[in-house]
């Protein structure tokens, strides 16, 4: 099934038409930008939300996954497109680093790039390998003092959120460890359950069952309150971190230029699906919350992640090369 998915994303696109305030049926082709692989919480998203919008429609809506460089190749393809609204991105919060973390992005985020809505935000889980020793945050900051970049930590790539994650719990704890980046949540997942790699901060739809079973160890969640996924397990903020907060969101976006009444359609519809109970209850039992913002509110909320990403960056030292 993963191989048909794969081979359907890099071959399909969206059939769809958006009219000023309307959706028409025409052969207008239309498609659903993911900027990572299959498998990841974006693609999750990208595909719960397709679906519905393909029924709603009655036209298929096909996921086109063009994963690299932090998303910035799928970013850049819509950047570039046609300002119809016919070319969509689904994001996660990595791509508010990407305007600080790349020196020569093909594009402006900020002014080739228009919000539609923010959807959906989840923690992510510090999660580590049965074998490593430490059981809790207290215990991890004496063990990484001690040993300075002698841990090693995943992410799903350079400037990802737990990329950023990390680099915040460094910073905020005077901690170094040695950052071993992948090309997706998947690849990260197997190699931290086979312990190839010490520590990576998981999204919760991972996480849950990891732990459930024994092959990986919580040690907190990222957000400021506990997750009801996994309410036995504390927050960072609360074991010895005060203020300690990072989470993982989803939003969709289209060209810059889009027209205005076609952006609020879109955004409407989107808006009712997430809020549809079905979606609602898939996206709860992954770990993830409803937002579903109006275009403006998401404006506001991007620029400033994109600030809050910039100091993370310039506190760490992080580069696109590390």
């Amino acid at each position: 099934m993963r191989h048909y998915f794969k081979t359907l994303c890099s071959t399909l696109v969206i059939g769809l038409a958006v009219t000023t305030g309307t959706l028409a049926q025409t052969a207008v082709a239309y498609r659903m930008v993911v900027p990572f692989p299959p498998g990841g919480g974006t693609d999750i998203l990208a595909r719960a939300i397709a679906q519905k919008l393909g029924e709603a429609w009655s036209q298929p809506v096909i996921v086109d996954n063009r994963a690299g460089a932090n998303g910035t190749i799928g970013a850049g393809l819509v950047a570039k497109s046609t300002p119809d609204g016919r070319t969509m991105l689904m994001v996660p919060a990595g791509f508010a680093v990407n305007a600080t973390l790349y020196n020569a992005l093909p594009f402006d985020t900020e002014k080739d790039l228009a919000p539609v809505s923010l959807l959906a935000e989840n923690p992510m889980v510090l999660v580590a390998h049965p074998s490593f020793p430490p059981h809790s945050i207290r215990q991890l900051v004496a063990f990484l003092k001690a040993r300075p970049n002698a841990v090693n930590y995943g992410s799903s790539g350079i400037g990802s959120p737990p990329h950023l994650a990390t680099e915040l719990f460094q910073y905020m704890t005077s901690t170094k460890m040695t950052h071993v980046p992948y090309k997706g949540a998947a690849p990260v997942a197997t190699d931290v359950i086979a312990g190839h790699i010490n520590m990576y901060f998981m999204g919760a739809l991972l996480a849950i069952p990891q732990v459930a079973n024994g092959r990986l160890r919580a040690l907190a969640v990222s957000s400021l309150q506990r997750f009801p996924g996994m309410p036995q397990v504390p927050t960072v903020a609360e074991s010895g971190v005060p203020g300690y907060s990072m989470t993982n969101w989803y939003g969709l976006l289209v060209r810059a230029g889009t027209p205005k009444t076609v952006i609020d359609k879109l955004a409407t519809d989107v808006t009712q699906i997430v809020n549809t109970p079905e979606i609602k209850e898939r996206l709860a039992n992954e770990g993830a919350t409803i937002i579903a913002s109006t275009p403006e509110q998401f404006a506001i909320f991007l620029k400033e992640e994109i600030a809050k990403a910039a100091r993370i960056v310039k506190a760490s030292g992080m580069t696109s090369s590390h």
